[in-house]
């Protein structure tokens, strides 16, 4: 048997994240490394503790960009809920905003719920 494929679903937030990235190597490496959550994304990244517990962290494009993630195991879908640059101390850091949406309790809202199409 072959192994589980999981739906990946980006939130309003994430596109918006993505769509500001002029470079398109890098547009297209962090698309790569999306698809790559399709299958085992429990085994990727690790687990996040405190405001960002239920989430999982990948690296991407090197070691510079962070893709921060929930699993819906019910649904066998990946929600992807932040990409962005990691830089300790920075305003704009990957786990900063994220920590940010999750106090606002916006990290985890799709504005746009996947259909069952997907």
């Amino acid at each position: 048997m072959g192994m589980k494929r999981w739906g990946v679903v980006l939130t309003q937030n994430v596109k918006k994240q993505l769509a500001v990235i002029k470079d398109r190597r890098i547009q297209e490496s962090l698309r790569i490394r999306l698809r790559r959550l399709e299958y085992e994304p429990d085994k990727q990244g690790k687990p996040l503790k405190d405001d960002l517990i239920g989430h999982r962290s990948v690296r991407a494009v090197g070691q510079r960009y962070r893709i921060l993630y929930r699993l819906e195991e019910q649904r066998v879908t990946v929600v992807v809920v932040t990409i962005g640059i990691r830089k300790e101390g920075d305003k704009q850091d990957a786990y900063e905003l994220a920590n940010r949406l999750a106090r606002l309790g916006l990290l985890d809202i799709e504005e746009n719920p996947p259909q069952s199409e997907q």
